[in-house]
């Protein structure tokens, strides 16, 4: 009876967490916190800048223009953005990963806009690491956006490739739904936990100095990232007893090698660090492209 009782309720979980009602609600609710919390950063600003609010000893720079304000919002988004890649991994590995590179794109993007901020003008441009840096994050997020693209499209032509429901593929699709079922809770108690932990870290460091872009970019998404790679094995792990495909399990492999790519890349500085994600993304993509081309020719040579 008791084990019952774990299914219905696993079932009811799995059923809300991963609702077209609740996503559509997520929605709303993400769009009106991103607004409300642009305006209180943007208040904030301006309050300091008429000495009306005294921040004491932190000079950060999220509060010393109105342009890095809308680093907040770009933040409340990706928060929605997370929730979409667990919401997709039942449904398609090919979208879950995706949808991965979508926010590792987003939070390029996010860190651009804090970027416009400190930009220093100058004839010698390219003699300034500031602006280095942000001349190649706006290049690499070109590249990034077509590569995506070149991802859902790759991923469009291979709507052929949909079989049947073999008994070895819907035990797949369950496995997929209990972990993205699981994910839900484990993704907001490491959000709490990794917000609550930066800033009392900040809050208690006497060097304001060391609470740098690079370590708000990392908030959560360092570790989630890291969830993610354990979450990839265990699926490729699992696909072993789907399907015995060579291709398919290169493709799959290749993804987690692209995930673990885009990890280490919260561990570089600068220039490295844009790198790893345009080679993450490029590498997803490729793979994607040659199990394609390898599909292809399968088909052509059945007999």
């Amino acid at each position: 009876m008791s084990n019952f009782n774990f299914k219905e309720s696993f079932k009811f979980l799995n059923s809300y967490f991963l609702s077209e009602k609740l996503k559509e609600q997520l929605e709303k609710v993400i769009v009106i916190v991103a607004i409300v919390s642009f305006g209180i950063h943007l208040v904030i600003i301006g309050l300091i800048d008429f000495d009306i609010l005294d921040i004491g000893k932190y000079d950060g720079n999220l509060i010393i223009s109105p342009i890095s304000a809308i680093y907040t919002p770009f933040s409340i988004i990706l928060i929605y953005e997370v929730y979409l890649l667990v919401f997709y991994l039942p449904k398609s590995i090919t979208n879950y990963i995706g949808k991965q590179y979508e926010i590792i794109t987003l939070i390029l993007i996010r860190k651009i806009f804090y970027d416009l901020s400190n930009l220093e003008f100058s004839s010698d441009w390219f003699s300034i690491e500031g602006d280095i840096q942000f001349t190649i994050d706006l290049i690499a997020t070109l590249i990034l956006f077509f590569l995506i693209f070149q991802f859902y499209r790759l991923n469009s032509k291979n709507k052929i490739e949909k079989e049947e429901l073999t008994n070895k593929t819907k035990t797949h699709i369950k496995v997929k739904n209990v972990f993205a079922t699981i994910l839900v809770p484990v993704i907001v108690i490491l959000a709490i936990f990794s917000f609550g932990s930066w800033l009392y870290e900040t809050l208690n460091s006497t060097d304001y100095s060391s609470t740098s872009i690079k370590t708000v970019n990392t908030i959560f998404f360092d570790d989630f990232f890291t969830v993610l790679i354990l979450i990839d094995v265990l699926l490729l792990l699992f696909s072993f007893l789907q399907t015995e495909e060579f291709s398919r399990v290169i493709r799959n492999s290749g993804f987690v090698i692209s995930t673990i790519l885009i990890k280490l890349s919260f561990s570089a500085d600068n220039i490295i660090n844009t790198i790893l994600i345009v080679v993450a993304v490029s590498f997803g993509v490729l793979i994607l492209y040659i199990y394609n081309q390898y599909f292809k020719l399968n088909q052509r040579i059945k007999p």
